[in-house]
């Protein structure tokens, strides 16, 4: 009897952690129908989804069913999403060497949500809304320099650019780097 008492008991322990596991699933009617919801609060949502690159932007259903997906599925859904909830959210893609990587503005909280800070405490990062300044503390949290960001919209099919500024140190090599391979190009005539 005290045997099938145990091994009820770690039954009861296995149903209890997979109904958990199940239970941090999230879906898009989910965080639509979440009343209040806050950058916050979205963004604790994904602490355990997985990082996998796409080419191209995952539909948001399966990013949310798969837990996994790159920088752009969570800040184009953070978009959406928190557009609904009456904030303003502004994305933007800034280029690094070797990467591109895009987080989503929330001009209300003067902070943006990162897919990077997922696994963090502090998941939203305090900032100021300029695209340099922003561009500055995400190349900062790669421990790398930046040489352009761009504001785009996303309709749930393309990507439509609404700004872009180059980084001045960037812009001088670049200048730099012209200038001096015009300076020993023959002239044509």
């Amino acid at each position: 009897m005290n045997m099938l008492l145990k091994v009820g008991h770690v039954v009861f322990l296995a149903l209890l952690i997979n109904v958990s596991v199940k239970g941090t699933e999230v879906t898009l009617n989910q965080l639509r129908a979440r009343p209040n919801l806050t950058p916050e609060q979205f963004a604790a949502s994904f602490r355990d989804f997985q990082f996998v690159f796409h080419a191209e932007i995952q539909d948001p259903e399966v990013f949310l069913s798969t837990k996994s997906g790159d920088c752009d599925d969570y800040a184009t859904l953070a978009a959406t999403v928190l557009r609904e909830k009456g904030y303003t959210p502004r994305l933007i893609a800034i280029r690094m060497p070797g990467i591109v990587h895009v987080v989503c503005y929330i001009e209300e909280t003067h902070s943006y949500l990162d897919y990077n800070k997922r696994h963090s405490h502090c998941s939203v990062v305090k900032s100021a809304d300029s695209i340099p300044e922003i561009a500055q503390k995400v190349a900062k949290s790669f421990g790398t320099t930046w040489s352009s960001a761009s504001e785009f919209v996303f309709d749930g099919h393309n990507k439509q650019l609404v700004a872009t500024v180059l980084d001045k140190q960037s812009l001088t090599l670049a200048a730099k780097h012209f200038f001096a391979s015009t300076q020993s190009a023959p002239l044509l005539q």
